[in-house]
């Protein structure tokens, strides 16, 4: 597969919020493509689940050459080893997490199955915070 422009979107609620952020970035760029833009950091109250700890969250242009599939997939392997233990696909609830990773956008690609939708639909229309940070990552 040819290279791909990749947007993604990373939270964290647990423990040292950009710091965690940060380890994720510099393991996404390792493991996965270059970073080609990201935004400021954003703080954001937790959504679709209750908890005192706030969000700090970011949104990031990455290059990749990997499918759909094969990017989720080091995605969840980038959470695992950050020590996320609960992943929202399988308890069906959402939680306090050291990270998150999401794929929001993925070049012009319509991708559809149980455990991956793009484009990620619910940032675009249910999430302020993420449309928040989509606006500043597409602005110049």
């Amino acid at each position: 597969m040819s290279q791909q422009l990749v947007t993604l979107l990373l939270g964290s609620n647990l423990g040292d919020r950009k710091k965690n952020l940060e380890t994720a970035i510099q393991l996404i760029e390792t493991e996965i493509g270059p970073i080609e833009k990201r935004t400021e950091f954003l703080s954001s109250e937790p959504v679709e689940f209750v908890s005192n700890n706030i969000f700090c969250n970011i949104a990031l242009h990455i290059k990749t050459q990997f499918s759909p599939v094969e990017l989720l997939n080091l995605l969840k392997n980038i959470e695992h080893l950050m020590g996320r233990k609960e992943d929202t696909l399988i308890s069906k609830e959402y939680s306090d997490r050291v990270i998150d990773i999401d794929i929001v956008l993925f070049g012009n690609f319509h991708f559809y199955s149980e455990k991956l939708q793009i484009p990620h639909t619910k940032h675009f229309y249910e999430r302020e915070f993420s449309r928040r940070l989509l606006d500043e990552l597409t602005q110049h």
